[in-house]
């Protein structure tokens, strides 16, 4: 009788630290705002300067609209994911996720999922403003920020991969840039894919179902990724 009421008990204590883990790093972003503002300043200032480093042109800057947005988009996940496992690395609480009863895939994948709402969410909602300063054009907007739904959570979850290889490597920026870099080249494609048809009048669903599997495939696999690679850094 125990056993049966552990067991159903089980899949309630697992989602009730799912959840207490994302309140508890929302809670630190907003108490540290520059974390969540810096990446979004740094996404409108290479967006912003575009116009000035190219052309002012309307035309050229509405074919180059959604590759300067995403590769706006990735930079500004790149330099948040440092952050993602290193607060819990200096506090110790890294060792408390690892030493848990809960599984370390279904945390780190609440982790990473705070990590979304507080970058991923506020790049989406900056999309459509750097698009009109893009003058990308309004058939290209469904695109744009479908595109960006999709694409933001994979980032997240496959640079969480490299920000968990290089949690215990002193200034691992650049090795996790290095690390992460490879596996948004899909995404990358994709995305300016969807946003390149939708300027031109063609079909981008294909697109944006290839990234939709993607993140399927991300969800399952990469949770499981992030954690071997905690479990190997800390016996390491």
């Amino acid at each position: 009788m125990n056993s049966s009421r552990e067991t159903r008990q089980a899949p309630l204590l697992g989602r009730q630290a799912f959840m207490g883990l994302i309140r508890r790093d929302l809670v630190l972003a907003f108490r540290t705002p520059g974390q969540t503002l810096n990446p979004v300043a740094f996404y409108l200032m290479v967006a912003s300067l575009f116009p000035m480093g190219i052309s002012p042109q309307e035309e050229l800057l509405s074919q180059l609209a959604g590759g300067v947005v995403w590769i706006g988009a990735l930079l500004a996940v790149l330099l948040s994911l440092d952050s993602l496992f290193k607060g819990d690395q200096e506090d110790g609480s890294l060792d408390q996720l690892l030493l848990s009863p809960h599984p370390l895939p279904l945390l780190v994948l609440a982790k990473v999922t705070a990590h979304w709402l507080t970058a991923g969410v506020a790049l989406i909602l900056m999309a459509p403003l750097l698009g009109l300063m893009l003058h990308l054009p309004a058939q290209a907007f469904p695109a744009l920020m479908l595109s960006l739904l999709l694409g933001t959570p994979l980032m997240s979850l496959a640079g969480g991969i490299g920000a968990a290889l290089t949690v215990r490597v002193q200034r691992g920026g650049v090795l996790l840039t290095l690390l992460s870099l490879p596996l948004y080249i899909p995404v990358l494609i994709f995305g300016t894919g969807a946003i390149r048809n939708a300027v031109v009048g063609m079909p981008y669903t294909g697109h944006l179902l290839w990234m939709a599997a993607l993140l399927v495939l991300g969800l399952c696999l990469a949770p499981l990724a992030m954690a071997g690679a905690l479990r190997v850094v800390a016996d390491g």
